[in-house]
């Protein structure tokens, strides 16, 4: 904008010089007029100074305007002003400025004296301030004070086409300098207020920023550089997942870029010191569409802790883990190349990770983990110790072995934990690449897992058992994890086997876990006596199908449970159900109780034999289809109902069920207060 004003200025003095001492009308047209910076077509500048009048009206006029270095293009320009003389030998000029039939008018005065040319362009407070000296022709400083950053929106789309400015204002000082067999020059100091941009995509974006930089900016048509020093403050940036929140002290900020004809920014010097928390140097290069080509970065933190907040918040939120707490320090080092990355380090110092939700904790993360994308390289990850849903886990190291793309381990690694052990084979992880997101393959054995720790650590009824088991291969990509082969839990003097057992989102959003279950030979006894449900004894099988659980709350399955005779009396174990426990299964299921002409001598008796118990509940859309071990064929069964107890001797006590949808969180409920004992016995 500031060139343009010298461009329009030159052609007034071309025309006073021009203008006899008594004129009435004079009009001039150029077809062009070419400047440093600008081109100007279709010009006409008319003077009409009435005889013996104290002042005349100038105007002046171009079709086409053309700052292609500067990005400006305008078109029908125009600026009509009255025009009158200093007494000094100068001009005075003050009028509004515009620019075809949409683009908002500006004021723009100038005074053209003997021995310096003065010029302010304003609307409202915001002005632009320009002053050149005969003397030194080839030099014009500008003063702003509150301009808009919109003014400068053309500067910005030769730079950065994609950029569009959306608040802010400049104020400062500049120098140009613009030589005719030299490079021209803008240096100075700018201070910005409350800049925001964006672009259309929304991809990248900023608001609320503040700073004051020292500039350089020089253009040829071969070559264009830039350095920029100075601090930014307050404010936020986003580029794609990375979001940064500024502190409200400054940062300090220093850049020296190059460009080559129509090719790429060059950045050789890149420095970012945002005091112990982030200090950053290196180079970086951007391919002509502004996408990263190559990057050299050296990273240091004395202090993690404000990290999550300032720079690290949006990736942490994809994972899940916006709340997380770090404290310690680190060294790192990363090397972009063709648009990949091709290798990176780290020097870890005493990190501690703590969730806030308590899911995980890892106390004391050192080592010096590497990655490269062709030749090996060696590294290692260790840890004092740490606990996963409230259950601890001991000290370990991971030696790391990377090449091709790839971290391996060198050896398996087994980590005390849960009262027994996990074991690690052949760890292979891919870091996001390509667009594709982290990728990795392990396998893993576990050994005597105390069910017992674990269920006190969830919240759970107090489970007792051992988890051990043998995935061959577990593999995880696109936030999912999946487990081939399948993992044996003995529980309740009986096994549970797991198998297709996959986990989305472990620590995201709604986790989300599907398996499948086999149920061999429970003690029903035991079982029954954790969930205080009144006793039963004899033996447990069964199956839960297509178990899915998101956030750990069941939302569909396929379960069938019943009881084993023939295991029972292969243990000598009595087949034997409490009246507790009868009318805890009649109050859940919503049945109830069918016998023979014993019926009015139930409430009598503490226990009872039975022969069979059986049911079955498909869940789905929060309603549960209810099934036992067959259709009644007792008094009432028209209504549709199902055997849940059989039973067996003498008084003989059958449990029908005839609600066959239930609703799901009312089973729930259901359950619980049979569990506190809050049901009341109702004898038929």
């Amino acid at each position: 904008m500031s060139r343009l004003m010298v461009t329009l200025l030159s052609c007034t003095a071309c025309l006073l010089a021009l203008a006899p001492a008594h004129a009435r009308t004079m009009e001039v047209r150029i077809a062009r007029v070419t400047t440093a910076v600008a081109t100007l077509d279709d010009v006409r500048v008319r003077l009409d100074w009435p005889a013996r009048a104290g002042h005349g009206e100038l105007t002046l006029s171009a079709g086409r305007v053309d700052a292609p270095d500067l990005g400006y293009r305008y078109r029908d320009l125009r600026w009509r002003c009255p025009l009158q003389r200093d007494g000094n030998g100068g001009w005075r000029c003050d009028g509004v400025l515009a620019a075809g039939a949409r683009g908002a008018p500006l004021r723009l005065s100038v005074d053209l004296g003997a021995a310096s040319t003065d010029a302010v362009l304003s609307r409202g407070r915001s002005t632009l301030a320009l002053h050149r000296l005969a003397a030194a022709p080839d030099d014009t400083g500008i003063d702003l004070t509150r301009v808009p950053l919109a003014w400068a929106q053309a500067l910005l789309a030769r730079a950065w086409p994609a950029g569009q400015i959306k608040a802010g204002t400049l104020d400062g000082k500049l120098r140009v300098h613009a030589p005719t067999a030299a490079p021209l020059q803008v240096a100075g100091t700018l201070a910005i207020a409350g800049a925001g941009f964006d672009t259309p995509d929304a991809s990248v974006a900023g608001q609320g920023l503040d700073g004051r930089f020292a500039i350089d900016w020089r253009k040829t048509p071969q070559l264009a550089t830039v350095s920029i020093d100075g601090s930014l403050h307050g404010g936020e940036i986003l580029a794609g997942n990375a979001y940064v929140a500024l502190p409200d002290t400054p940062v300090g900020v220093r850049l020296a870029g190059r460009q080559a004809g129509d090719a790429g920014w060059q950045l050789p010097t890149i420095a970012w010191r945002d005091g112990n928390v982030l200090q950053a140097d290196g180079s970086a290069a951007f391919a002509s569409d502004a996408s990263l080509r190559a990057l050299d970065l050296q990273l240091h933190s004395r202090d993690v802790a404000p990290l999550r907040d300032r720079y690290l918040s949006g990736w942490l939120g994809l994972a899940g883990l916006g709340e997380l707490d770090m404290r310690g320090a680190f060294d790192a080092q990363l090397r972009v190349a063709d648009g990949r990355l091709q290798s990176a380090s780290a020097d870890l110092h005493d990190i501690d990770l703590v969730d806030a939700k308590g899911r995980f904790r890892f106390e004391g993360l050192d080592g010096t983990p590497r990655f490269s994308a062709k030749a090996p390289v060696a590294g290692e990850l260790r840890w004092r110790g740490g606990e996963l849903y409230g259950l601890d886990f001991a000290a370990a190291t991971l030696p790391l072995d990377s090449r091709d793309g790839e971290l391996r381990l060198r050896d398996s690694v087994t980590v005390p934990a849960f009262g027994g052990s996990l074991r690690f084979d052949d760890l292979v992880l891919r870091p996001p690449a390509a667009g594709a997101g982290m990728r990795m393959q392990f396998g893993l054995a576990l050994d005597q897992l105390d069910i017992g720790k674990l269920a006190q650590s969830l919240g759970w009824p107090a489970f007792q058992g051992e988890l051990s088991g043998r995935i061959p291969t577990a593999r995880y990509a696109d936030e999912r994890l999946e487990f081939d082969g399948g993992l044996t839990v003995q529980l309740f003097g009986g096994q549970v086997q797991v198998s297709k057992l996959s986990l989305e989102r472990p620590f995201g959003v709604a986790p989300s876990l599907t398996a499948d279950l086999a149920l061999d030979d429970l003690d029903l006894m035991a079982l029954t006596g954790v969930f205080d449900f009144g006793s039963i004894s004899g033996k447990l099988d069964g199956r839960i199908s297509g178990l899915r659980l998101v956030d750990w709350g069941a939302t569909a399955f396929d379960a069938e449970l019943h009881t084993d005779r023939a295991a029972a009396r292969a243990a000598n174990v009595r087949q034997r159900i409490s009246q507790r426990a009868v009318q805890n299964i009649s109050s859940v299921g919503d049945s109830s109780f069918v016998s023979s002409l014993q019926g009015q001598l139930i409430g009598l008796f503490d226990d009872f034999g039975y022969r069979r118990i059986g049911i079955s509940c498909r869940l789905a859309n929060e309603v549960c289809q209810m099934g036992g071990l067959d259709p009644a064929d007792n008094p009432g069964s028209e209504t549709g109902g199902f055997t849940i107890v059989e039973g067996a001797s003498l008084p003989r006590l059958t449990v029908v069920g005839f609600n066959r949808q239930v609703d799901w969180p009312t089973l729930l409920e259901r359950l619980a207060a049979a569990g506190k004992g809050d049901v009341k016995p109702v004898v038929q």
